[in-house]
């Protein structure tokens, strides 16, 4: 195996994996108060201590804290280089634990074991994986863990998700 990036990246497919791998999100994301305020909105969520200030500093925390399900998402996310970026299909998410909260300014960075992986009885050159997911934020502590479940293709059906329409144009620079 070479020690090069690739020229093309195709993300991974489920005949790179094997049962134990491990991978750390290369990029954070640090939360700003508009993901969380936007994300709060969005979603309809209606408790006061993601978007309301003086209500959040009469808490325990003292200040307004990052809404969970956005955590979710981003640890979620912040996986999908590493494992799912051809998969598409998450099957399930369970066991999911948001030990610590997260706060506007903080930086998430995702940890991934794979679990589990076998082929779909429904679906040829599919397999389903299973891995553990976990956010670790600045300081390095758990802020959220979970497994996740979800289809993804192997190489022989790699061709079928290149999407690129190409062109006949001349470079013109």
């Amino acid at each position: 195996m070479s020690d090069q990036a690739p020229k093309e990246w195709r993300g991974r497919f489920s005949d790179d994996l094997t049962v134990g791998d491990v991978f750390r999100s290369r990029l954070g994301r640090t939360i700003t108060e508009a993901d969380n305020v936007w994300f709060t909105c969005l979603t309809m969520n209606t408790n006061q201590i993601h978007f309301n200030v003086p209500f959040a500093e009469a808490t325990r925390f003292g200040k307004p804290i990052v809404n969970s399900t956005l955590t979710l998402a981003i640890v979620t996310g912040l996986t999908v280089a590493d494992t799912s970026e051809n998969g598409g299909i998450n099957l399930e998410w369970t066991d999911i634990k948001l030990p610590r909260p997260v706060f506007v300014g903080d930086t998430i960075w995702a940890e991934s074991e794979i679990l589990d992986l076998k082929p779909s009885r429904s679906d040829e050159g599919v397999s389903i994986v299973s891995m553990r997911c976990r956010g670790v934020n600045q300081q390095g502590e758990v802020v959220c863990e979970f497994r996740r479940t979800f289809m993804l293709p192997t190489q022989v059906r790699a061709d079928e998700l290149d999407v690129y329409p190409g062109t006949e144009d001349p470079w013109s620079v």
